[in-house]
């Protein structure tokens, strides 16, 4: 087994100053402002902000007081736009083996047994998600209450995503806000144990560049625990519609959640479900990625 290498702070701090000194702030989506800077390039508070990490955090790394994680390493990396070089170099002043680098999870497929679950659950709408959102596996009756998951890239089906790029969910939702809270809270928690997983990463990343409110809540650190709830719709084709929810998880296979959608009996929202179930007739040739 290779040694431990020895992290070099000073040089470390030098490398991120003069990384940042070459950005400016529409190279990361954020705007130039009309007050003229002191020094060129982006501020050490907007550096943390993109990374999701606190300035004292930032400011403590780039005087070479504290050590990084591989988390920030890559996040840092991402915003500062480094090459696989550079990159590289970040992780050899850190101290960090390239071992310990973020992997790229393969996209997770639906469990045979999620899936025939999925194809039992005709007149609900249900999915399968894994904790941090992304969507494995669907039902017709969920893809005709929300979207077609089935028309969504595979690495870009994730909920928390399209919460915030896709318009459709701002108008499906009309607590969207709330909703899209609580479905970060979500995500920041399950990041805790998620660290190496770099599709979280690049999509905390994206979401973070693209959406000024994504980025005030996910450096808030809020958490939360994704259980049951109730959840509105302004459906475009059935009108309002109220549902609640809950998730199932297996002891053995925590990785993989189904979601379940019901309406209370008797309701108009349960007269309104069946009525966009039987509008429903063709089922998505998607349901099965």
């Amino acid at each position: 087994m290779s040694p431990q290498k020895t992290a070099d702070p000073n040089e470390l701090g030098a490398f991120l100053k003069a990384r940042r000194s070459e950005l400016c702030p529409s190279d990361v989506g954020l705007p130039d402002g009309i007050t003229l800077r002191r020094v060129p390039g982006l501020r050490r508070e907007e550096v943390a902000q993109l990374a999701a990490i606190s300035n004292d955090y930032y400011t403590r790394l780039e005087q070479g007081r504290i050590s990084a994680s591989a988390s920030v390493l890559d996040a840092l990396a991402r915003v500062l736009q480094l090459g696989s070089d550079q990159h590289a170099y970040l992780y050899e002043l850190a101290g960090q083996s390239s071992a310990k680098r973020s992997r790229r999870r393969p996209v997770q497929k639906a469990r045979p047994y999620m899936q025939r679950i999925l194809d039992h659950l005709s007149d609900t709408p249900a999915m399968v998600a894994t904790p941090t959102m992304d969507i494995l596996a669907w039902n017709q009756l969920a893809a005709a209450l929300m979207i077609d998951f089935g028309q969504v890239p595979e690495p870009e089906r994730n909920f928390l995503r399209l919460l915030f790029t896709d318009p459709r969910m701002r108008t499906l939702y009309p607590e969207w806000e709330d909703l899209a809270r609580a479905t970060t809270a979500y995500v920041r928690m399950e990041a805790a144990n998620q660290r190496d997983d770099l599709r979280l990463s690049t999509l905390v990343g994206e979401l973070s560049l693209k959406d000024p409110q994504f980025r005030q809540w996910w450096a808030g650190h809020h958490v939360a625990i994704k259980r049951r709830g109730s959840r509105n719709y302004n459906h475009p084709i059935v009108g309002e519609i109220i549902l609640d929810w809950d998730t199932l998880t297996s002891n053995a296979d925590p990785d993989q959640q189904i979601i379940i959608f019901t309406a209370e009996p008797g309701s108009p929202s349960e007269h309104a479900l069946r009525n966009l179930g039987s509008r429903s007739a063709h089922p998505s040739e998607h349901r099965r990625p």
